[in-house]
């Protein structure tokens, strides 16, 4: 006989503590970026939904998406996000993933006639508003200093003009840019050191 199991959902259709995985199943098929973990106990389940969820989801990962060489700086419980764009001009799409095991938490587009430098402001701004609405104290890694500073400034500084194909995007920048005006936050951004380092966990595989 199967040991008794309760599910938390941090993340899904109706958030919550399940005492069956059909039931969890219910509220994270298809949804977005679900976040959800199974437990032993009522009381573990419990505590680990009034918590942050990442210390959770990353205990029975290895931590294989963290190079080896140099590790020993990176912070591991961390956000790491980056872009990919397919011609400049092109297809582009920006994500975000859990550093310590590579655990996609975030994945957006792609969209048409973007930029790689656009897609990794887009990706650092969407970590930002999300780690501030879980009230995390995840720090955020991303190898664009363009973006970082981009941010910082408050401006995405792209040198793209806006068309008819690219509307989407240009829509996603001015309300990153609102967020950024009207938000303040805590979160550290660090630039990751793909020399030392390696290729950043968020990284789209296609160079």
């Amino acid at each position: 006989m199967s040991k008794k199991k309760w599910y938390v959902v941090w993340k899904g259709v109706k958030p919550g503590i399940y005492d069956t995985w059909i039931d969890c199943k219910r509220q994270t098929d298809g949804f977005d970026s679900a976040l959800y973990k199974s437990f032993e106990s009522a009381e573990e389940a419990v505590k680990a939904y009034k918590s942050d969820p990442w210390k959770y989801l990353a205990k029975n990962n290895p931590a294989k998406q963290i190079p080896k060489t140099g590790s020993s700086r990176i912070i591991r419980q961390s956000l790491a996000v980056d872009a990919a764009c397919s011609g400049n001009p092109g297809l582009m799409e920006y994500r975000g993933v859990y550093a310590a095991n590579g655990e996609e938490i975030f994945h957006v587009g792609p969209f048409e006639q973007g930029t790689n430098n656009i897609g990794e402001f887009l990706a650092l701004v969407h970590g930002l508003a999300l780690l501030k609405k879980q009230n995390s104290p995840l720090p955020i890694y991303s190898d664009s200093a363009n973006a970082i500073t981009w941010v910082q400034n408050k401006k995405c500084k792209t040198k793209l003009e806006p068309c008819e194909a690219n509307r989407a995007i240009f829509d996603l920048i001015e309300r990153a840019e609102k967020w950024l005006r009207t938000n303040t936050y805590t979160t550290p951004i660090f630039k990751w050191e793909t020399k030392e380092w390696g290729e950043i966990p968020a990284d789209f595989g296609r160079k």
